[in-house]
């Protein structure tokens, strides 16, 4: 073997060598990993979020719930003691039903009064017009008299005085009875702020207080929903192929039915488009019958046709 040949064979057996050494070694392209990762990099886990996305993609499903325009959080617009619950949680109601009572003991006394000054004051301005109407007539015989020679100049003058006075005085009066009439006025909707009213017709959905409460000025005391109409809002993509026109129909599935088919029409679009999602809103109202079981809050499928479809 020449000295070149065994050079060569040197060189193979140690390329070999190093081969069969240690089997536990890092791969370059993984530095660092181990089994677990490598078998769970080998399979990849699919996104349930993306998931749902994607299905309501391909289906042209909008997720969404039920709902109503109207729904609110009354509060006090006075502080004050609950005295009385007249409508629980579950309770229908009509626009102007008392749903609670606050206590309003005192300003009852002093409507009692306010009114009382009322009456005095339109007493005294009766009074004081037909003294004025005297008054009048006793000026108008003194200058009558000065006219004949049969008065003094000052007697003219003190009756003149007396009738401008009688009129002053009327005046007086009346503006008294004014402003009894404003203080009756105010503490009647003082009053009426110890009501607290449901402003539209619905349910009582929440009741946050208790009677024997005391409430401060703007705490919430119950919430108040309207049951019907049910509406459904949703967003449509600004890209969608098919733009919706007020009255077209949507078709809706309910999650806890799904197969119980729902109709509804566009009622509002939105003439904007949200930036971030870039898509606008559309509510649309339900229709047909049979809807009386149905509450705002559930879950339904708007289904609505080519909204993953762009425009030419």
């Amino acid at each position: 073997m020449t000295t070149r040949a065994t050079l060569y064979f040197g060189v193979a057996m140690a390329l070999i060598a190093s081969g069969c050494g240690d089997s536990s070694a890092v791969s370059p392209a993984h530095p660092g990993s181990t089994d677990a990762d490598n078998q769970a990099a080998a399979s990849p886990v699919a996104n349930p979020g993306t998931g749902s996305l994607t299905a309501a993609r391909e289906n042209h499903d909008v997720l969404s719930v039920l709902s109503v325009e109207h729904q609110v959080d009354i509060a006090t617009d006075r502080d004050g003691l609950v005295v009385s619950i007249a409508r629980d949680e579950g309770s229908a109601v009509k626009k102007g039903d008392v749903l609670g009572q606050l206590d309003d003991r005192t300003l009852q006394i002093e409507l009692v009064k306010a009114r009382d000054d009322l009456q005095v004051a339109q007493n005294n301005v009766k009074y004081k017009q037909a003294e004025l109407k005297a008054k009048g007539a006793a000026l108008a015989r003194q200058q009558q008299l000065r006219d004949l020679g049969l008065s003094s100049q000052a007697d003219l003058e003190q009756a003149d005085f007396e009738a401008k006075a009688a009129e002053f005085d009327m005046h007086g009066w009346e503006a008294m009875a004014e402003s009894s009439q404003a203080e009756i006025h105010r503490l009647e909707i003082e009053l009426d702020q110890t009501r607290l009213r449901a402003p539209f017709a619905g349910a009582v959905v929440v009741r946050y207080v208790r009677e024997g409460q005391q409430v401060a000025k703007g705490d919430k005391c119950f919430r108040v929903s309207q049951l019907a109409p049910l509406e459904v809002q949703f967003q449509i993509p600004e890209s969608a192929a098919r733009r919706p026109a007020h009255g077209a129909p949507v078709g809706l599935v309910l999650f806890s039915d799904p197969g119980r088919p729902i109709g509804a029409r566009v009622t509002k679009i939105s003439p904007v488009i949200d930036p971030a999602s870039d898509s606008y809103n559309v509510t649309a109202e339900l229709t047909g019958k049979g809807l009386s079981d149905l509450r705002p809050g559930m879950a339904v499928r708007v289904v609505w046709p080519d909204t993953s479809h762009t425009r030419p």
